[in-house]
């Protein structure tokens, strides 16, 4: 897995997981915000409150009463390919593995509503976790319209891959929204509520938003002017010229590869494994015809005839990338030997990244993200509101160590 973050969890899958129709647990990207908390069963409960005739308190067992339903889906982090943007922006800079696809069992939201009977003028049901919220930052809460909480499709899961969820993946109970981008899966769900006005907490109304049209890149807009991350891109990930292709509600028809950089493009075979919200697996078997050097690119259409962009749209958080990807190869008989490694940076961390940054996360976060100064100043100010402990005199040590250190990647 690659590392993104130690404190809060955050893993990348390696590019071999696009090799299987079931992506295993061991292999499967973790996303966290905050720490992963330590929930004992014996302990939990699960709360259905708000707008509805019956308040509910159930135990996991209690909740297994319900009709057992088992889907196959992707599932896909908002901001899987941040990395990729040119220019870049703040976040954990995600490239192509925080995806996977897996069978979730559970039990349908739906019926979890009608027993507890919602009222009328419900709009909105929010979903808060057993995870706490580190410092001030904010807690992670997220609600879905009530029209996709009462999608058949949209379970309660309790297992994956035919086990119990483990910690990192939401155990006991996480949410589960095929053809929605991994925001709205809420882990460790404890709290269901059924509401009569949007949730306006700071994950929904601040962050996890994208523009409606497109913007300049490098620009900034007011969160005001954006909409709610929801429904998945068609998308396409190459891995050794095979790979997986996934959308949101409308399934994936076809896979195309090019080996020229896009002057033709060749159908590739997709895998017989199939399922309304899972990934298919393709492969194009190709001998290239001379030593050269190939630009190879890969693209996905689903059912609507939605194909990718071959290049992304920007957006001021880096969600929802799925532009056609390119491989460059050199083919030759006699490759050149690896470059040298780049020296691991020895340059001596200043007291207040210690004392006011590293207390909450651990130093992946910083090292991956390369930004511009500004944007180092407004990240160092948005920890500030959650509770860093910067003095005023060290807060331009700190930006000037990250500026120098962690400054934007040059362009190549």
């Amino acid at each position: 897995m690659r590392v993104l973050s130690t404190r809060p969890e955050d893993f990348e899958m390696p590019m071999e997981g696009f090799g299987t129709w079931i992506t295993p647990v061991d292999k499967f990207f973790v996303r966290s915000h905050h720490y992963t908390p330590d929930v004992k069963l014996r302990d939990w409960k699960l709360s259905v409150v708000g707008k509805v005739a019956t308040p509910l308190v159930w135990t996991l067992d209690e909740l297994k009463k319900l009709p057992r339903v088992e889907l196959v889906s992707v599932l896909e982090c908002a901001g899987n390919g941040r990395g990729l943007y040119t220019p870049s922006m703040a976040g954990l800079q995600w490239k192509y593995g925080a995806v996977g696809n897996a069978r979730w069992a559970g039990v349908r939201l739906l019926d979890v509503l009608r027993k507890a009977g919602r009222q009328p003028g419900a709009v909105e049901v929010m979903f808060d976790g057993a995870d706490v919220a580190i410092g001030a930052q904010p807690e992670f809460q997220r609600s879905i319209p009530l029209k996709k909480a009462l999608d058949p499709n949209t379970i309660l899961a309790y297992e994956m891959n035919g086990e119990p969820l483990d910690p990192s993946h939401g155990f006991p109970l996480r949410l589960v929204v095929p053809g929605w981008a991994g925001d709205s899966w809420v882990k460790w769900v404890m709290k269901i509520e059924v509401r009569d006005t949007e949730f306006d907490g700071f994950f929904m109304k601040t962050a996890y938003r994208i523009p409606t049209r497109p913007v300049l890149p490098g620009s900034a807009v007011d969160p005001a002017q954006m909409t709610p991350v929801t429904s998945l891109s068609i998308k396409s990930l190459l891995a050794k010229l095979s790979g997986a292709a996934w959308s949101h509600a409308a399934p994936v028809v076809a896979v195309e590869v090019s080996t020229d950089a896009g002057r033709t493009w060749k159908p590739a075979t997709l895998g017989s494994d199939r399922a309304p919200f899972a990934w298919r697996l393709w492969e194009f078997p190709w001998t290239p015809p001379a030593d050269a050097y190939y630009t190879v690119l890969v693209r996905a259409r689903n059912a609507l005839g939605e194909t990718q962009p071959l290049q992304p749209e920007w957006n001021p958080s880096g969600y929802s990338h799925n532009a056609v990807q390119s491989v460059r190869l050199h083919v030759t008989a006699n490759p050149p030997s690896g470059a040298p490694l780049p020296a691991p940076s020895n340059a001596v961390r200043p007291a207040a990244l210690e004392q006011s940054c590293l207390t909450c996360h651990s130093m992946e976060p910083i090292e991956q993200q390369r930004l511009t100064r500004a944007q180092w100043e407004r990240e160092v100010e948005k920890m500030q509101r959650w509770g860093a402990k910067v003095r005023p005199e060290l807060k331009e040590v700190l930006v000037d160590f990250l500026a120098n250190h962690y400054g934007v990647r040059p362009v190549r």
